[in-house]
């Protein structure tokens, strides 16, 4: 067995090796080590190794995907090692010593998981490969379990964005890829073919060219083919579901890096996990599928304005109609998730409850459907959705005919096929209903044969049928001519057959293992009517979902007073009373008003740099504005009054202080490194926040840094930007910046305490209440009197030199006419610079005095 064992870890590689015994899924050696201190299970031995005890644990295979969730969940994955004959078989390939075969039948991992109890059922499952191609890099992305596919390309330092946006749970490249990300699945170099993708694609879905799905180019194809390459590899050769695959833009999607999707808090919080985020906000939908599909859009805002504008008319049709919106969102709640049921049956981990759920989802949307189409002035996307939702008439027809009411979760035990959908079935089941009535009979009749009124007529795996009497009693059936014969002695009872029992247990099992070869036969039946209609069923699973999104986002309007935002041409942000949308709802749970602020960016006036005390609301006001934008563009209504927003191509966030030691990043580093990302990749068509930029360094630097930073985006990208500062110096940038305007979050001090009144006005801070704050955090009284004495004497210092901005009126705007004056003096310092001045005589020294006396007074 051991032999046997060892040969499989081999296969097995890196994962964990689940190594089926029975009942029981066991590990052995370092893997059992890992699996015990990870589920807490007990670590016990099994037989010797090289003289060395066995390290040993195993779990029940009942209950495994338990386990296998804490395992993944743990970073592990796991070769699932499955028994490919039964004993008899084995017994009758080589004797009644033989082992029985086993072979790894699938690989678990975090990416290609379809079992509903190890999915979260609110969020994708995304699996990515991805690789470089004559320097473009092709992204290949699924989700097995709803089999939704997309390809891409994109520059190789635009990597990490597109990755943040698609949030994999694995990422495949090839082995030795220099610009793979860390953490990477490495796969052979070989199965990153554009050949061989292309060539994969057409066969799965059967087509002789990949044209009708759109243009992929071959970095994309490359990609494709690592990506399939990776699933066959995991399924052992059984492909999950894969939709034709969609070609996505690179410049379709609003762009966001890491650091924006991290600040923005737009899936997780900060503290991690959903609660706290915006979308925990926002979520209104009440299908797994529409909470998937509306996290997908705000990960991917659009740049498309007709599409944009068709979500956010089905959303304000549905916001118009309340009793519509409830009546459908009832519907919608009480269907199945059609997408992951279908992924699973196409994978062959389907059940029969999975096939009730198809019949069930598709009958739901056809009922559904129908009634939408009885409405007037149907918005442009719902009339796309409605023919996905009308069809499969013959295939809910026949599941319904086929299945029981609600089929069970395990197919084994067979009981899942309806009643007079199949005669022979029915005829089979009455004799085992019969035969079952006939051990009753039996029972009784041994009871008045023997006078044991305890004895009674069992089952079990082992010994099938057989009677069982009490110790005391088991004299009266070991007698010669009883007719029982003895079958096995337990502790205080025992065992014994009978030649009518024998026939009857014989006609049972006969009849049940025709009926189970029956219904497993329905079964692959209708496993095959669904697999053939993949494609059509995985288009109503999109539609439920796009329109539940729709119905919830319709619904966080109503709650919140939200409007209909709208996205045009042009550079405007033109926001009325806008709100933050996680605060509000965390201020609203208490008891609070938010205090809503506009915000208005035009050409004229498109980077605004704000002031003010901490506590006051600059981050808060930076983060709703572009949280308002982010809504906007993924087609939903917006926390505002009304808004204007003009399409936005790249988003934008530097908020918050946090450092990277694993990478070696101080918190300062990360600061200039984000800041260094905005300052290269940011377009006049982009939104940018800042916040204090410059404040992890020494006064000095730090200001030396927010100036040139500020004009940098004032002069270069030319994009629209709130800057929330606490140097109030930069308020000299007013005066040569036309764009620039000055704002400050108001706030007052009475009676000693600070009042903050998250208002913003214009004009610059009056002062920061530095010390005011401090006071309201705890700051010991004889720390904060220490701290005002310091204060005093530096303002007064500031006061008499003209403080740290003194002379920085001087300084010209963005260096241009300082670049001019400096060209000559540049030029004569590289010339002198490479003069080897020992090797001179005093003629040549001379020579070239003169010369560049000449060169200073001309360019002069």
């Amino acid at each position: 067995m051991m032999t046997q064992y060892l040969a499989l870890r081999e296969v097995a590689d890196d994962c964990l090796l689940f190594y089926r015994m029975g009942d029981f899924f066991e590990l052995f050696f370092d893997d059992a080590k890992t699996a015990s201190q990870i589920l807490d299970i007990a670590l016990t031995t099994r037989g010797e190794h090289q003289g060395q005890p066995i390290p040993m644990c195993g779990v029940p295979v009942h209950a495994a995907e338990g386990y296998l969730a804490r395992l993944i969940k743990a970073g592990c994955r796991v070769a699932i090692a499955e028994q490919t004959e039964t004993p008899a078989e084995a017994k009758k390939r080589g004797g009644s010593k033989a082992l029985v075969a086993r072979d790894i039948v699938r690989f678990v991992t975090a990416g290609t998981l379809t079992e509903e109890s190890l999915l979260e059922p609110r969020r994708a499952n995304v699996l990515a490969a991805a690789c470089e191609v004559r320097g473009v890099v092709g992204i290949a992305s699924c989700d097995i379990s709803t089999g939704r596919m997309e390809l891409e390309e994109c520059a190789p330092d635009r990597l990490a964005a597109a990755l943040a946006r698609l949030g994999p749970s694995e990422l495949v490249a090839p082995d030795g890829w220099d610009a793979a990300p860390d953490g990477v699945i490495a796969r052979g170099t070989h199965e990153f073919s554009s050949d061989g993708g292309d060539g994969r694609l057409k066969l799965i879905h059967g087509v002789s060219t990949l044209d009708g799905f759109g243009t992929f180019s071959r970095a994309m194809l490359a990609a494709a083919g690592g990506l399939i390459a990776y699933l066959d590899h995991v399924g052992r050769g059984n492909l999950p579901l894969l939709l034709p695959p969609e070609a996505r833009s690179g410049d379709a999607a609003l762009a966001m890096d890491e650091a924006t999707r991290a600040s923005l808090e737009i899936l997780e919080s900060s503290q991690g996990g959903r609660r706290g985020s915006l979308i925990d906000a926002i979520d209104r939908c009440v299908t797994g599928a529409g909470a998937r599909q509306l996290a997908d859009d705000l990960f991917a805002p659009l740049t498309d304005r007709m599409a944009i504008a068709e979500r956010l008319e089905l959303v304000e049709w549905l916001h118009g109609d309340a009793l519509l919106r409830e009546d459908l969102r009832a519907a919608l709640r009480a269907l199945p998730d059609v997408g992951r049921a279908l992924g699973r049956v196409v994978a062959g981990r389907g059940s029969p409850r999975d096939l009730g759920q198809l019949r069930d989802g598709l009958a739901g949307a056809r009922t559904t459907g129908e009634r939408l189409a009885t409405m007037d002035n149907l918005p442009v996307l719902l009339e796309r959705l409605l023919p996905a939702l009308g069809g499969h008439a013959e295939l809910v027809d026949h599941f319904a005919r086929a299945l029981v009411q609600s089929p069970p979760t395990e197919r084994g035990q067979g009981g899942y096929i309806a009643s007079g959908y199949d005669a022979s079935l029915d005829e089979l089941r009455v004799m085992s209903g019969n035969a079952r009535r006939a051990i009753a009979a039996l029972e009784a009749k041994y009871r008045e044969e023997t006078g044991v009124a305890s004895l009674k007529i069992k089952h079990n795996n082992v010994l099938g049928y057989f009677i069982e009497v009490a110790q005391r009693h088991a004299d009266k059936l070991m007698e010669p001519d009883s007719g029982f014969s003895h079958r096995q002695t337990m502790a205080g009872a025992m065992r014994f057959n009978a030649v009518a029992l024998h026939e009857e247990a014989a006609r049972i099992t006969e009849a049940g293992g025709h009926a189970l070869a029956a219904e497993e036969g329905h079964f692959e039946t209708l496993v095959a009517e669904a697999v053939a209609a993949r494609q059509t069923i995985a288009r109503t699973a999109a539609a439920l979902a796009r329109i539940d999104v729709a119905a919830g986002q319709a619904e966080r309007a109503a709650e919140g007073g939200w409007s209909r935002p709208q996205v045009v041409e042009g550079i405007s942000l033109d926001i009325e009373g806008g709100r933050h949308p996680v605060v509000e709802s965390a201020l609203k749970a208490q008891g609070e008003r938010f205090v809503a602020n506009d915000c208005r960016l035009a050409s004229h006036d498109r980077l605004w740099l704000i002031g003010g005390p901490n506590m006051g609301g600059k981050s808060t006001f930076l983060r709703q504005n572009a949280l308002i934008v982010l809504l906007a563009q993924a087609g939903g209504f917006v926390p505002a009054k009304s808004a204007r927003i003009g399409m936005v191509d790249r988003l934008f966030s530097r908020v918050g202080a946090s450092d990277n030691l694993a990478r070696g990043r101080s918190t300062f580093m990360v600061e200039m490194v984000e800041t260094a990302a905005i300052l290269a990749q940011a377009t006049d068509r982009s939104f940018v926040i800042l916040d204090e930029v410059g404040r992890g360094t020494s006064t000095y630097d730090g200001l030396a840094l927010a100036w040139a930073v500020a004009e940098a985006v004032h002069e270069t990208n030319r994009c629209r930007c709130l800057f929330a500062t606490h140097y109030h110096e930069l308020a000299r940038l007013a005066e040569t910046c036309e764009a620039l305007s000055l704002h400050h979050v108001r706030a007052r001090e009475w009676k000693g305490d600070l009042v903050l009144l998250h208002e913003l006005a214009s004009g610059p801070a009056d002062r920061s209440y530095g010390l005011a704050v401090a006071r309201l955090a705890g700051v010991p009284p004889k720390v904060i009197s220490r701290a005002k004495s310091v204060l005093e004497k530096l303002e007064k210092a500031r006061a008499e030199t003209g403080g740290l901005a003194a002379g920085l009126g001087d300084l010209p705007l963005f260096a241009a006419v300082q670049e001019a004056r400096q060209a000559p003096t540049d030029a004569l310092r590289d010339k002198l610079n490479t003069l080897d001045v020992d090797a001179m005589s005093p003629r040549d020294a001379l020579e070239i005095l003169y010369d560049l006396k000449r060169e200073a007074g001309t360019e002069s």
